[in-house]
């Protein structure tokens, strides 16, 4: 009888694994990813058939967005309000600006008023004392929440506003938060807190979607001011833990009609989450004499484009004289390692900065991988020396900023839902120049010699590492 059982399940595990690496062939969104995958289902099916199928979905299903033109829920509820916006839409007959448009399905918008926050306790104090002013409702997300003596800070404003008849609504990722205790969360439910993980496999037909998490961080107060960024809720993030060391992020303050952008991005994770469609204020208001100009774009794996690589490439592209980027996890696919390598052959000065101390070694070892060629284009690669650098960052020219939760590697361009503001603006562009400047000041450069003067095993642990990215 075991010979019998065998004698079937063996063949039957090589013909699913042959039918999951067709699957894998017609569907992976990077050529390393199919061929790893590939591999994998056909020599070794009996442990890859699993894992492909947990971790090897391609594309988010079953979401519902108010963007684009199909007909959705969200669409038809939001259509009221659409004329709303047009009084603060930015005109812009600039191609690289339309493209950002068109890649965020959301308007350039002028009348914003946009404040820079670089470290933590700032932020979160700008934050709270947003949740304090709160006279309608709150909307709240983060990929981490912890409960720990930041966790507990936020936790008490968000009772303080529920118990003062304000709306409010908490959403997390369950695996960025899966330390997060079940009493913080009732104590929250207790005093009228509205809260719900993501829920990636929500239902039977979404059970495979455990591999994607919602990335984004955003802050909504009202419907008229809004946050958006790298820091999450935990007191590393302010410096306090001893393992990471002091702690350097970005965060931005929005006010004005760009936290619309914020606030759809929050509405579609919600109903996704949900089920539920909130009411809330889309009237946008014009707030300060700065005028800066925004685009939010939200992207992630249930887009139709790879939003998140492109609006990456497209920054690359679009510098003529000056290009620098931060990010704590920088694993770039094959085109945007391309594009920067091709920015700096045709004059651009292409800076990068990265952590020294590594915060997840799978990542560290990768970049071994291919620095050596960036150096050699003329790249230039900065470690930052303080402490732990999380922030995500471009600067493009002297023309336009961004500021958001987009790493450069494969989980954040596939797999993450994620959130940029993107800002056309030369005023907040000279603000990041100067804040990129003191990092810069701060850290130091990586020569060549340093990487390619490895042992060869180091080396092939590089490759290695490199070569799982597009899994991970």
């Amino acid at each position: 009888m075991a010979s019998w059982l065998l004698g079937v399940i063996i063949p039957l595990i090589h013909i699913l694994g042959m039918l999951s690496a067709l699957h894998a062939l017609m569907s992976s969104r990077t050529s390393q990813g199919a061929i790893a995958w590939i591999i994998s289902l056909i020599l070794m099916p009996y442990l890859a058939v699993p894992t492909y199928w947990v971790f090897g979905q391609p594309r988010f299903y079953g979401y519902v967005s108010a963007r684009g033109h199909k007909d959705t829920v969200l669409r038809r509820a939001l259509s009221e309000y659409q004329n709303s916006v047009d009084p603060y839409l930015a005109s812009s007959n600039n191609p690289d600006i339309l493209a950002v448009e068109r890649l965020a399905l959301m308007p350039l918008t002028r009348g914003n008023c946009c404040e820079l926050l670089v470290e933590g306790e700032a932020t979160f104090k700008s934050i709270f004392a947003g949740i304090d002013a709160a006279e309608d409702y709150v909307l709240m997300q983060f990929y981490i929440i912890r409960d720990d003596a930041l966790g507990q800070r936020l936790q008490q404003h968000l009772i303080a506003a529920a118990e003062r008849g304000v709306h409010t609504y908490l959403l997390y990722d369950e695996l960025g938060s899966h330390r997060l205790p079940t009493h913080y969360l009732e104590r929250l439910v207790q005093a009228g807190v509205m809260i719900s993980a993501f829920h990636s496999s929500r239902f039977r037909r979404h059970r495979f979607q455990i591999n994607f998490r919602n990335h984004r961080k955003i802050t909504v107060i009202d419907g008229q001011s809004g946050w958006v960024g790298g820091f999450n809720v935990g007191v590393e993030y302010l410096g306090e833990d001893k393992h990471h060391g002091a702690w350097r992020d970005t965060h931005l303050k929005l006010t004005g009609p760009s936290v619309q952008g914020l606030q759809e991005a929050f509405w579609e994770d919600w109903h996704w989450a949900t089920g539920d469609i909130l009411s809330l204020n889309w009237t946008p208001r014009g707030s300060c004499a700065e005028d800066h100009r925004v685009v939010i774009v939200p992207s992630g794996p249930a887009d139709h484009q790879e939003t998140a690589s492109l609006l990456v490439q497209h920054a690359i592209h679009s510098a003529q004289q000056r290009l620098w980027l931060t990010s704590p996890y920088f694993v770039p696919d094959r085109s945007v390692h391309d594009a920067l390598r091709l920015a700096a052959m045709r004059g651009v000065d292409v800076r990068i900065i990265l952590p020294e101390r590594p915060d997840q070694l799978l990542v560290f070892l990768s970049a071994f991988s291919f620095l050596p060629s960036m150096i050699r284009a003329g790249i230039k690669i900065y470690r930052y020396q303080p402490g732990f650098m999380h922030q995500k960052v471009i600067l493009i020219d002297d023309e336009a900023a961004s500021v958001g939760t987009v790493n450069l590697d494969n989980r954040s361009f596939r797999l993450n839902f994620e959130i940029t503001a993107f800002l056309p603006d030369k005023d907040f562009a000279a603000t990041i120049e100067r804040m990129l400047e003191k990092d810069l000041a701060v850290s130091r450069r990586v020569e060549l010699s340093e990487i390619t003067e490895r042992s060869g095993l180091s080396k092939l642990l590089s490759r290695a590492a490199y070569l799982l990215a597009p899994i991970q």
